[in-house]
């Protein structure tokens, strides 16, 4: 039998640097976006890293240190990295990879100074998606650093959305903050009285603005909207107590209470005045739904940094771990290896490592595509108008024609004219790239910090009892619990797959995802060492199982996927984003192995460096099939009811004496008959051995799966091999 040999090559010898990571996450070219990672590293690994070691963590205050913070982010040009050019930022179009890369920095020290920087944008993101060009205007302008020249201080904001206890998280829809009309006088603006309590709020401490949540509490006020108050405005802008958070104490998290009378241009995005009416332009969720879909994907990223960034600590406690002591001599293998001479602690520390690189990849790719959909969107959105076209379910129905031409692009075998024609229409790139980035978004935020959070578990134990001190190289510890906070952070799990339930379905995705399956066909004919076999396998079986699933039923004959079923929904969910971040990390690689030779650094080298990522694709992918595989086999199976030994159950077994005369002209019957009754005597179990109507093809596609795993931990072996050899620096480059 013919096997594929892999080439031999070097271990790689050192961490991957900004040269590998600037072309595998696309971002080569882009001077601007380079320079403000260094900039955020340098805040990160400088000031930011020395708070954490001075102990700032330790207290829920807001202190002098954490403000002036926030200081050092405007100086270092992070908190510009919103704005426009015209607006006081230095970085023109969509920001979403730029804020991703910022927060990766950020987070690769400390999740909670990520999150201060952030959240100032995720304030002014209701402003900078639907609001008016006026409030864009003002409000950007304000909130960007001071020019030289300008004698100001930078205005800074927090995102109120969620309600104080017990409603905290019950529903974004259920609002207890109320808006009401306190003053209407005839031809001039209508003043408004806002009441707001919130709960669990990003920057408080240091905000001079909030975008608040409310709810009509006035006939004249028709709906929800998001409003924004000002801490200049008549009544009350109270700050309220710190919450007692056990992470991101860098940020600072309150329960304000608004009691505030702010004139009616303050909506986001607007109002008319229909019939003595004030009717928002947008409501509350039309606003949250475009802000989150962008912002929940820089906080998977955020993630994706704490895994990364634990792979230089684990190694260099796992080799020193034996030195100092007597017995231990310099030059010997238990002196420079240290715990590193068992197979388990390199291999678990492949598992972590592929996480993250798997977690990154999704996390960039996802940020990238919203960098297309953005001004795809606007393209759009203007179209829209043009065509007199108001309102969601309008715009759904006047995109049906887009989106019938988008599966024509997907599915048709087309002339060249029509190909062309159908890739220029504005529309089809957006209903595709909206299709996509539905799904990829709420997966980076689902898979990112639920596996992130698991994984992130894993590098802390490889530290042994060093991993839970408070001078833990790489504050392992703090990254760990951080990852837990940002699993819950602009939705919890559930309602990521509750999305995910909604989205994945579209025809439009499913037929994007077909097109993906048989991109990692062509993949594993050229590389098959990257897993990209396997994944295809595994994609194709939850396909199968997405269909089967939606088609059957379960033994009480209820329809199995239905939205309010979440054994199932939720979990075929979970399984998507297994395959959703191999295929980004797969791709990855694929870029890195296309332009790692054109760039002098990356080129020497580059042979070892792509045996080794190729080697954590390969062991991410098996591990996310073998998730797939589990899943599936449990929604295909666990919906039967198992038979019993009753007189039906009995028709499936074979009677003992009945065997020995199959034998005769059935040899070998007596190995493989599995219900065996004698004398009145059934085998020792629940019940006859389980069958599934229809399931053979399923079957297949398992035991095809579990034969592309060849080669698999033999790619895990090589990536531990690396691991043992690849040199680190001499010490972390922020202080423990």
């Amino acid at each position: 039998m013919a096997s594929t040999t892999v080439s031999k090559v070097g271990a790689m010898l050192t961490l991957p640097g900004d040269a590998v990571r600037q072309i595998l996450w696309r971002f080569s070219d882009r001077f601007d976006l380079q320079m403000l990672v260094q900039s955020a590293r340098a805040v990160a690994r400088g000031p930011v890293a020395r708070m954490v070691a001075a102990g700032e963590r330790n207290t829920h205050e807001w202190t002098p240190a954490k403000a002036e913070m926030m200081e050092t982010f405007d100086r270092a040009g992070i908190t510009a990295a919103f704005m426009e050019p015209e607006e006081g930022g230095f970085i023109s179009g969509p920001k979403n990879l730029a804020l991703a890369l910022a927060a990766f920095e950020l987070a690769w020290v400390d999740g909670g100074a990520a999150t201060a920087s952030l959240a100032g944008f995720l304030a002014l993101a209701p402003i900078h998606e639907r609001g008016t060009a006026e409030q864009s205007a003002h409000y950007m302008a304000l909130a960007a650093p001071p020019r030289e020249g300008e004698e100001r201080k930078t205005m800074r904001g927090a995102f109120a959305l969620t309600e104080p206890i017990p409603y905290v998280g019950v529903d974004t829809g259920m609002l207890s903050g109320r808006v009401r009309v306190a003053e209407w006088k005839d031809g001039e603006e209508p003043m408004l009285q806002v009441e707001k309590r919130g709960r669990f709020i990003t920057n408080i401490a240091c905000a001079n603005f909030a975008t608040a949540a409310v709810d009509s509490g006035d006939a004249r006020i028709k709906g929800s909207c998001v409003i924004i108050l000002e801490e200049t405005d008549e009544g009350t802008f109270d700050r309220g107590t710190p919450t007692k958070k056990l992470v991101h104490q860098l940020s600072s998290t309150g329960d304000p209470i608004f009691s505030l009378k702010v004139p009616a241009n303050r909506i986001v995005g607007g109002y008319v005045v229909k019939d003595g009416v004030i009717v928002p332009n947008y409501t509350h969720s039309e606003v949250i739904e475009a802000v989150f879909r962008r912002t929940r994907v820089t906080v998977g990223v955020m993630t994706s940094a704490k895994l990364l960034s634990a792979v230089e600590p684990v190694i260099r406690y796992q080799r020193g771990r034996f030195r100092g002591a007597e017995s231990i001599k310099e030059g010997s293998l238990r002196y420079d290896q240290g715990i590193q001479q068992r197979e388990d602690a390199l291999q678990r520390l492949v598992d972590v490592w592929a996480s993250g690189e798997a977690s990154a990849s999704l996390g960039f790719a996802a940020a990238r595509l919203f960098d297309e959909l953005d001004p795809l969107e606007r393209l759009k959105a203007a179209l829209m108008v043009e065509r007199g076209v108001s309102g969601s379910r309008a715009e759904m129905k006047a995109l049906k024609e887009s989106e019938t031409k988008a599966l024509e692009l997907l599915n048709g075998n087309l002339t060249e004219e029509r190909r062309a024609e159908l890739e220029a229409d504005t529309l089809v790139q957006f209903v595709l790239k909206d299709a996509a980035a539905n799904v990829l978004c709420p997966a980076t935020k689902l898979w990112n910090t639920g596996e992130g959070t698991r994984q992130m578990r894993e590098a802390v134990s490889l530290m042994g009892g060093y991993g839970i001190t408070e001078d833990c190289p790489g504050y392992l510890a703090n990254k760990w619990m951080d990852a837990q906070l940002e699993a819950t952070y602009e939705g919890p799990e559930a309602v990521q797959r509750r999305q995910l339930t909604i989205t994945m379905t579209s025809e439009l995705f499913l037929a994007q995802f077909r097109g993906w399956i048989k991109e990692m066909r062509g993949i594993a004919s050229e590389r098959p060492g990257t897993g990209a076999c396997t994944l295809a396998t595994a994609m194709t079986m939850w396909l199968w199982t997405l269909n089967y699933t939606q088609k059957g039923k379960d033994a009480d004959g209820n329809k199995l996927y239905h939205g309010q079923r979440q054994g199932v929904t939720f979990a075929l969910a979970d399984a998507l984003c297994w395959l959703l971040a191999v295929r980004c990390q797969i791709l990855d690689v694929q870029e890195l192995e296309a332009r790692g030779g054109d760039d002098a650094v990356v080129s020497e080298g580059l042979a070892e460096t792509l045996q080794f990522f190729s080697d954590l694709c390969h062991t991410q992918s098996a591990r996310a099939s073998g998730e797939v595989s589990r899943i599936c086999a449990e929604l295909v199976y666990g919906y039967n009811r198992h038979p019993a030994w009753d007189a039906e159950g009995h028709k499936a077994c074979f009677l003992s004496e009945e065997l020995d005369e199959y034998e005769g002209f059935i040899p070998g019957i007596l190995s493989v008959a599995t219900d065996v009754v004698s004398e009145g005597m059934h085998p020792v179990k629940a019940g006859p051995c389980a069958g599934c109507a229809g399931s053979a093809d399923f079957l297949r596609l398992q035991n095809k799966l579990a034969t592309c795993l060849t080669g698999s931990r033999l790619a895990k072996d090589r990536a531990a091999e690396t691991v043992l050899k690849v040199m680190i620096p001499e010490a972390l480059d922020y202080p423990a």
